[in-house]
């Protein structure tokens, strides 16, 4: 039997008076009251009360360990309190996972506002392009990024993510414009880690699909990186547009073959499937759908 539910029928029986008394308060039948107190004296090896037909009485041991599960019943009553404190209001401290390029441009102004307007809470957001195992290491909820969803986890989706093909200003005046998406296979194609050794950029235009198998002479597994390499003239890159959005508008890197359309990738917001997720993790999340939904 439940240790902690056979104290709580100890501590009421005593209070009662009866076994009837504490099974009517309990909600139980007087023998199962009588099952619970059997089940602490064996696994005590001592005998807790005195029985006789018309009342009970404490032993020696039975009143010392009354006092105890008082203590103990105190402690869990003011433990849950304290879980019920922190289901209610958004507090304590939350751990976020994001990949680097979508968390510094998309999601760090979003904890901004939110924490901002929950004072209580401090985010520790860590940035990785690896795909995080959030129960493992001990994170709230995170960021993914791709079509995959992990079914053991609660996913809302975010905003779509668009993707571009960039190269330096130079690079473009070098070489010029391609015209199709076939031509990037003659220049220096970098290359992303995390979507696999043979991967192929996908471009699509009035039904038509080009494949363009990624050859070249460098591969990251982080998306500044590869952003830097094409800055430098280094060659052409794929990013989502969380990335390269600002160093287009800024002129920093020039948007190819703008006719042609890369595979959008499917963002979401993941959790660990709580019951009850706590206030912190829950309003987080709402906070983060409505702004990047």
């Amino acid at each position: 039997m439940d240790k902690l539910r056979a104290m709580e029928v100890f501590v009421a029986t005593v209070d009662a008076g009866s076994f009837a008394a504490a099974a009517e308060a309990l909600d139980l039948s007087a023998v199962m009251v009588g099952k619970h107190i059997r089940a602490l004296e064996e696994q005590l090896g001592a005998r807790l009360l005195e029985r006789t037909t018309r009342r009970h009485s404490l032993t020696e041991i039975g009143a010392a360990y009354l006092e105890r599960c008082r203590d103990v019943l105190s402690s869990v009553h003011i433990a849950d309190g304290v879980a019920e404190s922190l289901r209610a209001m958004p507090q304590g401290v939350l751990r976020v996972t994001a990949p680097v390029a979508y968390g510094a441009h998309r999601l760090t102004p979003v904890i901004g506002e939110y924490i901002a307007a929950y004072p209580q809470v401090k985010v520790e957001l860590s940035l990785n392009d690896r795909v995080v195992d959030l129960a493992e290491e001990g994170f709230d909820c995170g960021i993914r990024s791709g079509a995959a969803v992990d079914e053991r986890l609660i996913a809302r989706p975010l905003a779509l993510s668009r993707m571009y093909a960039v190269a330096s200003p130079e690079w473009v005046a070098r070489h010029g414009q391609p015209k199709h998406p076939s031509d990037l296979e003659a220049f220096p194609l970098l290359g992303f880690a995390t979507w696999g050794p043979d991967h192929a950029w996908r471009f699509t235009r009035k039904g038509k699909t080009v494949h363009v198998p990624v050859r070249g002479p460098l591969t990251t597994n982080n998306g500044q990186a590869l952003l830097a390499a094409a800055m430098a003239g280094v060659g052409v890159i794929v990013q989502a547009d969380a990335l390269l959005g600002p160093a287009i508008a800024s002129g920093q890197v020039v948007r190819l073959l703008p006719g042609w359309e890369l595979p959008t990738r499917q963002v979401h917001i993941m959790r660990l499937p709580e019951a009850r997720p706590s206030a912190k993790l829950r309003t987080f999340v709402d906070f983060v759908v409505e702004r990047l939904g």
